[in-house]
């Protein structure tokens, strides 16, 4: 789960410099979109992420 919230960071970041920079309109909204997707999942793989063994 920590890839794909890494790899959605990464096109958040791409379409949010095409639409904080005006070059394309519609990249903003996709961006806005991502964002919070990325943090959905970033905040769920803090909570399930890799643990070490308990022994």
């Amino acid at each position: 789960m920590l890839k794909w919230s890494v790899i959605l960071l990464v096109i958040a970041l791409i379409a949010g410099i095409f639409g904080f920079f005006n070059l394309v309109a519609a990249a903003a909204g996709i961006a806005k979109i991502l964002f919070f997707i990325f943090l959905v999942l970033f905040i769920i793989s803090l909570f399930t992420g890799r643990r070490g063994r308990s022994m």
